[in-house]
């Protein structure tokens, strides 16, 4: 048999995979909103793939999430012009994305690198939809790791009577770089109200969460010194209430008499990595809508 004759005739091309989107909405409680959802879907050749949905009795608001499929004629332009009409009739808050779309973040850091390490590292292997934009630090520490990632590292230097231009630095490249999320990957900085407030809803922190709290300088050795039980950290959106916005996922661990101020802090520092990428994965899988000074995550 020759090589002509051996050949496998070439069988249909793959069948391509139809565009997914994922729509978040939030509005006043009513009847009707989930069967209007759901009959737009269906009218405009879209099958969902997940739903979920809570009416929260205490603010009488209604949160919902729908990842679905649509026609390959359907795109999202055609999307979001279309179902206009069905949220401007239940006054929603919502968005639509494609749901293979990777966020655009920036990190920001200081002096403790283990944050910004792990998020590079989850980023670089896939393991979160995210483009990292740039890393931002109020000092040179990392450079070299960001480099190492092929990620643009940018030195913004902050004192007090720079703040303000290092604020209007950090707000130029975000919006040179279409950035959608800042994420504060232990920077050791207070932000100040006005870019708290430009930035809502856009700026992700992480914090050591204590039962008690610890404030001040080495938190875990003074947790020792409790004789704590549980460390903990929390993740949160930045408001200009300080460490006090709205939390999207917190992470505990038990612990020990046995354990050494340094073992606290080396748990500390996986726990506060655990803690803030599920927070930033969820975010940047439209899977968190604010309500009030709470979140509702489908995650």
């Amino acid at each position: 048999m020759n090589a002509q004759q051996s050949r496998t005739p070439a069988g249909p091309p793959p069948a391509q995979e139809p565009p997914q989107y994922v729509l978040t909405l939030s509005c006043p409680d009513k009847q009707g909103i989930v069967h209007a959802v759901s009959s737009y879907l269906f009218m405009t050749g879209c099958n969902i793939v997940d739903s979920r949905q809570f009416g929260d009795q205490d603010t009488g608001l209604f949160f919902m999430r729908v990842h679905f499929s649509a026609d390959a004629g359907v795109t999202v332009d055609k999307l979001r012009a279309s179902f206009a009409a069905v949220a401007g009739a239940y006054r929603m808050d919502w968005t639509i994305h494609p749901s293979e779309e990777r966020m655009r973040i920036v990190l920001m850091v200081s002096k403790f690198g283990h944050c910004l390490n792990d998020l590079l590292f989850r980023a670089g292997i896939g393991a979160l939809p995210v483009e990292i934009a740039a890393v931002v630090s109020n000092h040179e520490d990392f450079r070299a790791l960001a480099g190492s990632y092929g990620v643009p590292f940018h030195h913004i230097p902050v004192t007090r009577e720079t703040k303000a231009d290092a604020e209007a630095e950090l707000l130029a490249l975000v919006e040179k770089e279409g950035v959608e999320l800042v994420v504060l990957a232990r920077y050791m900085q207070v932000l100040s109200d006005d870019l708290c407030a430009k930035l809502s809803g856009r700026i992700i922190n992480i914090h050591h969460s204590f039962l008690p709290s610890f404030k001040g300088a080495k938190p875990y050795h003074q947790a020792h010194a409790r004789g704590v039980k549980l460390i903990g950290a929390t993740a949160h959106y930045v408001t200009a209430d300080l460490d006090e916005g709205p939390i999207i996922e917190q992470e505990v661990e038990r612990v020990g008499h046995e354990v050494t101020p340094e073992q606290l802090v080396a748990i500390g520092r996986d726990v506060e990595c655990q803690a803030l990428a599920r927070a930033v994965k969820w975010h940047c899988e439209h899977r968190v809508l604010l309500n009030g000074r709470r979140t509702v995550v489908f995650a």
